[in-house]
């Protein structure tokens, strides 16, 4: 990979953000760049994600989950942008429980980020990994702000950021959404 514009002069590869940890409760789960042949078990993960899981993670609206779509979603520009797949054996296959993303800003400064865990698995600190993982990544490649647009009703990803120290202010061209800032420098 090569070395970001604005980066600290390490060079990220995806396998080396491959990690497994225990969260709170269920089995061991794999941290891992989400890849190309990944379009399967993603549009699995996402066809299986509930209405209200669908509703907060795309703002209230609806996708189509068509190939191209698919194909989008699991075509990572790991030079620019960053997508982190959560994942577990299930009967003997692996399944997507989670992914994490950003994508870099036109100024190459800053990043937008979206989250989204498998129901079933939500509320097992997997989200907050993801996340740290994310945010350590964007570190490291020296952005400066990681940002993102939060349904206001959305009150556990509104607990996460708080958590790991995102800002908070209200979007004015849309009051039931809450915009999240974290200064990563």
């Amino acid at each position: 990979m090569d070395r970001h514009p604005h980066g600290k002069n390490q060079v990220l590869k995806p396998e080396d953000l491959t990690e497994s940890f225990e969260p709170i409760v269920g089995q061991s789960v794999t941290l891992r760049t989400l890849r190309r042949e990944d379009i399967d078990i993603e549009g699995s993960f996402l066809r299986g994600l509930s209405p209200e899981t669908r509703h907060n993670r795309l703002l209230g609206g609806m996708i189509q989950i068509t190939p191209e779509y698919l194909e989008r979603l699991t075509t990572i520009d790991f030079k620019r942008d960053m997508a982190i797949a959560a994942a577990l054996m299930l009967d003997g296959r692996e399944v997507l429980i989670g992914v994490a993303r950003y994508v870099l800003d036109a100024d190459g400064r800053a990043c937008e980020f979206a989250l989204v865990i498998s129901d079933a698995w939500q509320g097992r600190g997997i989200g907050r990994r993801m996340m740290e993982k994310l945010i350590s990544v964007a570190r490291n490649r020296a952005l400066q702000q990681m940002h993102g647009e939060v349904l206001s009703t959305n009150s556990y990803m509104l607990s996460l950021c708080r958590k790991l120290g995102f800002a908070f202010g209200r979007n004015p061209d849309d009051p039931t959404v809450t915009r999240i800032v974290l200064k990563l420098s």
